[in-house]
C-alpha cells in the first residue's frame, strides 16, 4: 500500500485544514494565521525533503550530509524555542550526546545498514526527538530559575556553590522533560501506532517487521532524550546553556 500524490490527498487536506480553521475560529484562539503558515512551511519543507532524500539516499556521504543539515536545523529550533539562541553550541553538545551514540549502537549492531534510505529516517526520528526533550528540559529549567530566584540567592548565602543552587532548582524539573516520551512508549500498541510502525506497514512490512522497528526507535528515542536531558541539566548547571537574562542574573 502506499499514498501517492495526486487529488484525493489534496482534497483530504484541504478538508482536515478546513476543520482545524473552523476549530480555532468557534473556540475564538486567535491562531488561524499560524495554522495557516504551519500548513503552507509543512507542505512545503516536506515536499523539499521528498526531493533531498531522492537525490542523496543512493549515496551514504551525501545521506550522512543531509543528517547533518537536519541536526543543524534542529539545533536553531530548539536554541530559539527556550530563548537562548548564543548557546546554540552548548545545546549542540546536549543533543549530540543523546543521537550520536543511539545511532553508533544501531549501526554498529548491524540492526539497521549502512545506507541512505535507513539511516535518514532513523536519524530523523532520533534528532526529531532529541530536539524535543532538550526544548522541554530548557523552558522548564528556565521558568524555574526566574521563578526560584530567591531560593538560588538563599542557597549560596549558605555556602552552596552556583553549581549546586542551580541543580538544587532544575534537578527537580529535569524528569518532566522525559514524561511525554515514556508516555509514548507505554502506550504504544494499546492507544497508539507510531510513525515507524505505520511506515513500515504502508511500506508492505509485516506486522512483526513493524512492530520490530517501532520497538528499536523508541528505545533509541527514550536513550537519546534521557542522555539529551542529563547534559543539558549538567550544562545549565554550569550556566554554560543559558539564555542572557539568566546568564547576568545568576552570578555568584
Amino acid at each position: 500500500m502506499s499514498i501517492d500524490p495526486g487529488w484525493p490527498v489534496g482534497l483530504a487536506l484541504a478538508l482536515l485544514l478546513a476543520v482545524a480553521l473552523a476549530a480555532h475560529r468557534f473556540a475564538g484562539y486567535g491562531l488561524e494565521r499560524p495554522v495557516l503558515v504551519a500548513a503552507v512551511r509543512a507542505i512545503a519543507q516536506l515536499g523539499l525533503a521528498a526531493v533531498l532524500i531522492a537525490a542523496v539516499v543512493d549515496s551514504l556521504p551525501w545521506s550522512v550530509a543531509l543528517v547533518c543539515v537536519m541536526f543543524a536545523m534542529g539545533v536553531l529550533t530548539t536554541s530559539s524555542r527556550v530563548e537562548a539562541p548564543r548557546a546554540w553550541s552548548w545545546a549542540a553538545l546536549a543533543m549530540a550526546s543523546g543521537v550520536l551514540p543511539v545511532l553508533a549502537i544501531v549501526l554498529a549492531t548491524g540492526t539497521i545498514p549502512a545506507t541512505g534510505i535507513a539511516v535518514i529516517p532513523v536519524a530523523g526520528i532520533i534528532v526529531g526527538n532529541a530536539m524535543t526533550a532538550h526544548t522541554l528540559v530548557g523552558r522548564r529549567a528556565f521558568a524555574a530559575l526566574r521563578e526560584e530566584h530567591s531560593q538560588y540567592e538563599a542557597s549560596l548565602s549558605v555556602g552552596l556553590l552556583p553549581r549546586q543552587a542551580i541543580r538544587e532548582i532544575v534537578h527537580r524539573r529535569a524528569p518532566e522533560a522525559l514524561l511525554p516520551g515514556l508516555d509514548q512508549v507505554k502506550t504504544t500498541g494499546v492507544v497508539t501506532l507510531p510513525g515507524a510502525f505505520i511506515g513500515v506497514m504502508l511500506g508492505g512490512g509485516t506486522p512483526a517487521q513493524a512492530a520490530t522497528a517501532q520497538v528499536l526507535v523508541l528505545f533509541g528515542i527514550m536513550a537519546a532524550q534521557t542522555v539529551t536531558v542529563l547534559v543539558a541539566e549538567h550544562l545549565l548547571a554550569g550556566r554554560r546553556l543559558l539564555p542572557d537574562d539568566l546568564a547576568t542574573s545568576l552570578v555568584d
